[in-house]
């Protein structure tokens, strides 16, 4: 028999590890979820850091150590891995249970919590959840849901080292804004003004100057004066940019074949948490349909009867019909969207020769959401500095970025998909705070 022990160094045992552990002793930490006292002695629930382990505890020279058991304490156990009485996913991810030959507590806290960690769905209000954010984020569900988000940043990260990228991480502090526009936040930056950061964009760009592939996941920094289940002031950008590309066709390539891998990871690493939240994975299709916003004016009219047509960007209500719509008729629940007027996209955004006053930029829908922004950039020094002047903005102002232009960039695009979006997305949680560890909107500064 062998025993096998939570070890700081090389990192606590996990969930598959015990599921292979049959008859084995263990020794393990973990923090009482909840306890279920029987006459012969109890149920105990440990929240460990993959999941739930649930473990047998007789009453025979355990009294005092039972009497004493709370929920919230830090404990240490040691006992035997036997197949699990209680086949419940969100308990034994394993199908095991530890019977235990002792309990030590390790710390308790100074007060009971007033979050009932024993329900199988937190129904908190969202405003009293984000509240509790640090007890609200111990349910099971709650914090399944940003294994979920921790899972589509690596694999984007893994996806995109694998395809030649180099991960870089640029400045949060700016002097200017990547978008301008009124949703800025200005700091104080000692004894000038500064800006925090709307996007990676110019350092993405100058970043192809140096390594061709770049990408980076990062938090960036909206204004929005918003309060609505799409937005939040503070987010996590997972960005890329690429050169030597042919059109912005490839971008929109390159994209799918990184939420592919995404998906892909979910499925392999995120059974357990994907059958808590019952979510259902979309299916990365081989080709995405693509519309122009032209288009996808015309079909909302056609379905609704609404008339959007010129109207510069898609509503909300339009992004839920063309999803319906692409699902239903074309059977793919992401939507490339294509073709934004100049006014609409930055000024970087190159503009289509062959369509005046469009852009060679797309948004990509998913389940009645926009998840991404991205498009082809402009790399001739001559025609951005042109663009700067017609958007207003003075070129003397962006010297920094025009020296990318100025000495020589190749043909390159990029996007930019919203982590907790995506999540939101994929889980068809309709708000995306719920995705968000500690949101940040108009209202919330704390916690």
């Amino acid at each position: 028999m062998k025993v096998v022990t939570d070890s700081g160094l090389a990192g606590p045992v996990t969930a598959e590890q015990l599921g292979r552990m049959s008859g084995d002793s263990v020794r393990l930490h973990g923090v009482v979820q909840r306890i279920r006292r029987l006459g012969w002695g109890a149920f105990i629930i440990l929240r460990r850091h993959d999941g739930l382990v649930q473990c047998v505890m007789g009453a025979d020279g355990n009294e005092g150590t039972l009497d004493g058991l709370e929920i919230e304490q830090s404990v240490e156990v040691t006992g035997t891995v036997s197949e699990a009485r209680i086949k419940d996913v969100s308990i034994n991810p394993g199908n095991v249970e530890i019977k235990l030959d002792s309990l030590r507590v390790i710390s308790s806290p100074a007060e009971q919590s007033p979050v009932d960690m024993s329900k199988k769905i937190l129904d908190l209000h969202i405003d009293t959840n984000l509240d509790m954010r640090p007890l609200s984020l111990r349910h099971p569900v709650e914090r399944a849901r940003l294994k979920i988000a921790d899972t589509l940043s690596a694999a984007f990260r893994e996806a995109l080292a694998q395809r030649g990228f180099t991960e870089i991480h640029t400045p949060k502090i700016c002097s200017a804004g990547a978008e301008g526009g009124a949703n800025i936040f200005r700091v104080q930056y000692f004894d000038r003004e500064a800006f925090l950061a709307q996007s990676p964009q110019f350092y993405k760009q100058m970043g192809v100057g140096v390594f061709e592939r770049v990408f980076e996941v990062g938090p960036v920094f909206r204004a929005e004066p918003h309060q609505t289940s799409r937005h939040v002031n503070e987010y996590t950008s997972m960005d890329l940019e690429m050169g030597f590309i042919d059109s912005f066709e490839d971008v929109m390539a390159t994209e799918m074949a990184v939420l592919r891998h995404c998906m892909e990871a979910l499925r392999e690493r995120n059974g357990y948490e994907l059958e808590m939240l019952e979510a259902r994975l979309p299916q990365v299709p081989d080709g995405v349909p693509t519309v122009t916003l032209e288009e996808a004016h015309g079909i909302t009219l056609e379905l609704t009867g609404v008339d959007c047509t010129g109207e510069p960007d898609l509503s909300p209500e339009e992004e839920k019909v063309l999803s319906e719509h692409a699902s239903a008729s074309w059977g793919s629940e992401f939507l490339f969207v294509t073709h934004f007027p100049t006014g609409k996209r930055p000024f970087y955004t190159m503009d289509d020769p062959d369509a005046p006053g469009t852009t060679l930029s797309f948004d990509l829908l998913l389940r009645g959401l926009e998840v991404t922004t991205g498009g082809q950039r402009i790399h001739d020094y001559q025609m951005q500095v042109e663009k700067m002047r017609a958007f207003g903005l003075d070129p003397d102002s962006f010297q920094g970025y025009l020296q990318a232009h100025r000495y020589g960039l190749p043909p390159h695009g990029g996007l930019a998909i919203g982590l907790e979006r995506l999540a939101a997305r994929v889980l068809e949680v309709e708000n995306i705070r719920l995705t968000t560890m500690f949101p940040r909107d108009v209202k919330r500064l704390t916690p």
